[in-house]
């Protein structure tokens, strides 16, 4: 039996089954059914590959993420260098200054400091701006109050240590003094 003898047998079987009545409808309802099902596996797919997509997304935004805040760790140990070499150009007197001999040594200190603060500059790192703002318990952390009529309660009067983001992350805390009623 060839093809076209099964087709002519199977057109056969539906005409008998159709002039029944109830075959039509079971013909009918698989039909129902296999619509059904194809619609499920439509949905299905459509889902699938929205959630591909969306995976695709996030693992290309943590990608940046890791690159961009790679050096984060690094920055942080910096600023205590960064610190240190503050301390050590507030803690000189008029008088060494005035010296020829640490006035030098004094410059090139001052140009660490530059280059360092250039370096965090061109990495996004900027120093988180405190005196006479609002405390922030996001970018600020208060150590103590300070009875003033000087200020509002609330505002910060003064700076213990610099605080620091990189980009629009924390990297350290601004460490400081808040405003309080006498």
């Amino acid at each position: 039996m060839n093809d076209d003898e099964k087709l002519h047998d199977e057109a056969e079987e539906l005409r008998k089954e159709t002039a029944d009545g109830a075959p039509e409808l079971a013909e009918h309802d698989r039909i129902a059914e296999l619509e059904k099902l194809l619609e499920e596996a439509n949905a299905k797919a459509l889902y699938a590959a929205a959630e591909v997509q969306n995976t695709r997304r996030r693992l290309e935004a943590d990608k940046e993420q890791a690159s961009s805040y790679a050096a984060a760790s690094f920055a942080r140990d910096m600023l205590a260098i960064k610190d240190n070499l503050e301390r050590a150009l507030v803690a000189v007197n008029d008088e060494l200054r005035a010296d020829k001999v640490a006035s030098q040594f004094l410059a090139g200190i001052e140009a660490t400091a530059r280059e360092i603060e250039a370096a965090f500059s061109r990495n996004g790192i900027s120093r988180i701006k405190s005196i006479g703002e609002e405390l922030d318990p996001h970018r600020h952390q208060a150590m103590i109050e300070i009875p003033t009529d000087q200020a509002e309660p609330g505002t910060i009067v003064e700076e213990m240590q610099a605080g620091y983001m990189m980009k629009d992350r924390l990297l350290r805390p601004a460490l400081v003094g808040v405003a309080k009623k006498p």
